[in-house]
């Protein structure tokens, strides 16, 4: 009974986030206007009386943008929470194993190296270019990732974190040394993207986005019992007849295309898939059928909440919307690590 208050309250207070959302921005919107074309875009209501300049704006600019942080906060929310699960460390998140760092290292790459390296894709894919560089940099690093840290055929978790590490360093690196090498219109857009941006959000860009992310999020469920195995160990995990090997890469693959896909259309949004997790877990027990699709809820409310932030705070400029997640999540995070250091030094 108490988790599913749990979700029906986050159900709530997302649908509230959805509405001032498209309510609120450089033009105002009345509520009622804003709900009743959201009625009638999932097909409830016919034909409201709403005056047409604000159903413009609200259908052909911020629907687009607060589908995009639906999705992405969910897809970061739930694989932040599979890939805790795996790792068994409650400090893990997807950046962990490469996907940001090889999804910002390609970005960055076709920033500032467009025509100089990329001008024949440039033309084939069009402003899809970095989309798709992105993602493939973020597949390519968790693979890379994953291969290294196999040992006879099967993948070490520890191994797989420290490999993590050394692929994060080698792209930070790289990143920093293409930043140094950009001009300064090259060095403005690789800083705005890689603090994260729900400002590109299009009709065609959340078409794109929708398969990728919808996929992982019904099927990483699916594998809830799997990861409440792995809490106990991946031995004993195997002695009651689960398959970790299989477990591990499937969880792998599902979170790298949800973060790969999500990074590459809004750039790099840290702490949600750190932070979302342990919230989720505070509030409502660490069962993994409760923490996946509650992770999935709560960071679709506090990305579509921050990116809301990001455009009323200093009007009319827009923050990155990752400097808005960093800091609302770090005082929370901190809060938590003070609260239980105890339980978490031992």
């Amino acid at each position: 009974m108490k988790r599913f208050l749990i979700y029906i309250t986050l159900s709530f207070a997302l649908l509230l986030s959805i509405g001032f959302s498209l309510s609120l921005g450089s033009m105002n919107i009345p509520l009622k206007e804003t709900y009743l074309v959201l009625l009638k875009f999932i097909g409830v209501s016919g034909n409201p009386a709403v005056n047409p300049l604000n159903e413009g704006i609200i259908m052909m600019i911020r629907m687009p943008r607060v589908l995009m942080g639906i999705m992405v906060g969910g897809a970061l929310g739930i694989s932040g929470a599979a890939i805790q699960g795996i790792f068994r460390n409650p400090l893990a998140e997807p950046g962990l194993i490469g996907i940001s760092s090889g999804a910002s290292f390609v970005a960055v790459l076709i920033i500032a190296f467009e025509t100089l390296l990329f001008s024949g894709l440039s033309e084939v894919l069009g402003h899809y270019l970095l989309a798709f560089g992105a993602f493939a940099g973020a597949g390519i690093a968790a693979l890379l990732v994953y291969h290294l840290s196999k040992t006879d055929g099967q993948a070490n978790v520890i191994t797989m974190l420290l490999v993590g590490i050394a692929i994060n360093a080698m792209a930070g690196a790289l990143t920093g040394l293409i930043s140094y090498l950009a001009n300064e219109q090259q060095l403005r857009s690789i800083t705005f993207w890689m603090l994260g941006s729900l400002g590109g959000a299009t009709w065609q860009n959340v078409s794109c986005l929708i398969p990728f992310v919808m996929i992982p999020m019904i099927l990483l469920p699916f594998f809830s019992k799997g990861l409440n195995a792995f809490a106990i160990g991946e031995k004993q995990a195997e002695m009651i007849g689960l398959n970790p090997g299989l477990t591990k890469s499937m969880v792998v693959l599902l979170c790298t295309m949800a973060v790969g896909a999500s990074v590459s259309f809004s750039g790099i949004i840290g702490f949600v898939g750190l932070l979302v997790p342990h919230l989720v877990r505070l509030i409502g027990g660490v069962d993994h059928k409760f923490v996946l699709p509650a992770s999935a809820l709560l960071g679709a409310l506090v990305l579509t909440f921050s990116d809301l932030v990001a455009r009323l705070v200093i009007q009319p400029i827009e923050l990155p919307i990752g400097v808005v997640t960093a800091l609302i999540g770090t005082p929370v995070f901190l809060y938590i690590l003070i609260r239980d250091k105890k339980k978490l030094t031992h």
